[in-house]
């Protein structure tokens, strides 16, 4: 990879390289357009050889061509009837990487043909995977704890699903936006185990559902949702640890007071009486079964969720556009990486997510891909090599240098220096005044005295 500051990691999936290499090829012929000269090596990095690399590039028709082949061949890996079908198994290993003949002759292809037969949607064989996962990992771990509790047995725990959490609450994203990841005989399981796993990860009962699908989803990150950072200075430590606060004590409250606001008091009941009514079960576990076992079960799971939903928030929408901030190509980010897309299903495309939020995760990179021109107008923002947590920290560290290396230049962006794109990447960082906040999105949200 060329012409961009990092080398894109190894385990990037196959649809994000395809991504991540069309847009540098772009970026290729730009420059080529704009100058036939070799640039001098800059003085900005050390890694300025391999920064500056160059070869020909493949002219705008060969480049279309390239395009509709990767959109083509991201179809097919898709389309159960295709003869390049690849359902997803695991989040750690592609299926065409599994290679032992044995391995995948006796257990994979007989797990995958079953599984295929008990999810909803052919690729995602990886939902039977997890739920498989949790069901003899943390239910016999946490069962164990309660019954026998071992002091060197708690942070253990804690830190497996620590581990897991990243990928189960992207799973139920999935589930809570498709009303289920199962097959619709097996509907009576879809339904049930969130109220036994969602504890064990760190969420509380249907809240994830309430405050992302019926109400985040609705604002937009507008100034009317809760979970909305225009508010918000995005670099400054201080702002952050409101937003987290409020987060953290007051959802219980804010969410219901919302729906009663909008007029929608079934969903502030339901909101309400979900999330005290998790509280009242935490609280009984605590007070009257086994309160070691139920800190390290349910309370540190509970404080690192609600920790990590606000930081992955905060950097999902951290850039909002000073001209048009309730455009989703101009309010939220996408990143390629690792961590978001690989382990996490597809979570680093969170602007193709706002745009059809019924989209399967699967289809985010063709969306992306067929949209690419859109997004260049609109000056949507794409990243790579950094995942929401490091955005977070980087910001509030004010290394915006940093972030603009791991920039994915489009459209207007190409022709700006790393210093330019640093300085538009502040710019879109700033607390919206009441006042603009009128302007943009009308008076009626503003809290103009």
């Amino acid at each position: 990879m060329v012409n961009l500051y990092f080398q894109p990691d190894a385990q990037l999936t196959a649809q994000d390289r395809m991504v991540l290499d069309i847009l540098q090829k772009d970026y290729e012929r730009h420059q080529n357009k704009d100058s036939k000269l070799p640039r001098e090596p800059s003085s900005d990095s050390d890694d300025s050889v391999v920064k500056h690399t160059r070869f020909d590039s493949s002219s705008p028709e060969d480049a279309r061509e390239i395009e509709e082949q990767a959109l083509a061949h991201m179809r097919d890996l898709n389309n159960s009837t295709s003869s390049a079908f690849e359902p997803t198994v695991f989040v750690t290993h592609d299926y065409p990487d599994i290679k032992n003949p044995l391995l995948r002759k006796y257990i994979i292809d007989p797990y995958v043909r079953w599984a295929r037969s008990v999810v909803r949607v052919d690729t995602d064989v990886v939902m039977v995977t997890h739920l498989l996962l949790y069901l003899f990992t943390s239910i016999p771990s946490a069962i164990y704890m309660f019954y026998n509790f071992h002091w060197w047995h708690g942070p253990l725990h804690s830190a497996m699903q620590l581990y897991y959490m990243g990928s189960y609450t992207l799973m139920m994203h999935q589930h809570i936006h498709m009303r289920g990841v199962l097959n619709k005989k097996y509907a009576l399981i879809d339904v049930a185990f969130p109220y036994i796993t969602d504890p064990l990860m760190g969420h509380t009962w249907n809240s994830y559902y309430f405050h992302h699908v019926k109400h985040h989803h609705v604002e937009g990150n507008g100034p009317n949702d809760l979970s909305s950072t225009v508010r918000f200075q995005r670099d400054d430590i201080w702002d952050f640890l409101q937003y987290v606060g409020r987060f953290y004590f007051f959802c219980w409250f804010d969410l219901p007071r919302y729906f009663i606001r909008t007029r929608k008091p079934d969903l502030a009941l339901k909101a309400g009486a979900f999330e005290i009514g998790n509280y009242i079960f935490l609280f009984c576990m605590f007070r009257f079964v086994n309160a070691r076992a139920t800190t390290f079960v349910f309370l540190v799971p509970l404080a690192i969720m609600r920790l990590g939903l606000m930081i992955g928030n905060w950097a999902q929408h951290a850039f909002v556009d000073e001209v048009e901030p309730d455009s989703d190509f101009r309010s939220s980010i996408t990143v390629i990486d690792v961590a978001s897309n690989r382990y996490c299903f597809n979570d680093g495309y969170h602007t193709s997510h706002h745009l059809n939020p019924l989209r399967h995760w699967r289809d985010h990179p063709i969306a992306f891909l067929a949209q690419k021109q859109q997004y260049s107008n609109e000056h949507a923002l794409v990243f790579y090599n950094i995942d929401y947590l490091m955005i977070t920290f980087t910001l509030l560290a004010k290394n915006y240098e940093h972030l603009a290396r791991c920039l994915v230049p489009m459209g207007e962006q190409m022709k700006m220096t790393v210093e330019e794109r640093a300085e538009m990447l502040r710019r879109k960082t700033r607390k919206f005044s009441e006042e603009e906040i009128a302007e943009k999105w009308g008076k009626q949200y503003a809290r103009l005295k």
